[in-house]
């Protein structure tokens, strides 16, 4: 199994910043692509961020220019820099990994998700 473990949600001010961070562990090989994606409540889950293995990334529109992905292979971990944030962003975000285990096959795995609250 591939267990991902997120951490740096919270509560923050409109216009403040919050890092999320995202650990992957367990029997992995490699991992491809790395994402975040939010679920508030009333609403559909939608894409946030994600990154390909070779650092290629794409944001969901209400997050450009404001959200930042990145990616530590070494540590088998993806960050989400949140800045500007609006009351809007508030959901729970969970972290998804796609890659090849250790032994045969593949894993595809969600973290539990850490909740972010923008109070205006």
């Amino acid at each position: 199994q591939v267990q991902l473990v997120e951490s740096g949600g919270g509560l923050v001010q409109a216009g403040g910043s919050l890092r999320l961070s995202c650990a992957a562990s367990g029997r992995i090989f490699s991992i491809d692509d790395m994402g975040w994606y939010r679920h508030a409540p009333g609403k559909e889950r939608e894409l946030v961020a994600r990154i390909t293995g070779g650092g290629r990334t794409n944001y969901g529109d209400s997050v450009k220019g404001r959200f930042t992905i990145s990616r530590d292979n070494r540590k088998n971990t993806v960050y989400l820099q949140m800045n500007s944030l609006k009351p809007e962003d508030t959901a729970a975000y969970y972290c998804n990994m796609k890659g090849a285990r250790t032994t045969v096959g593949r894993f595809d795995s969600w973290g539990q998700g850490t909740q972010v609250t923008v109070s205006s």
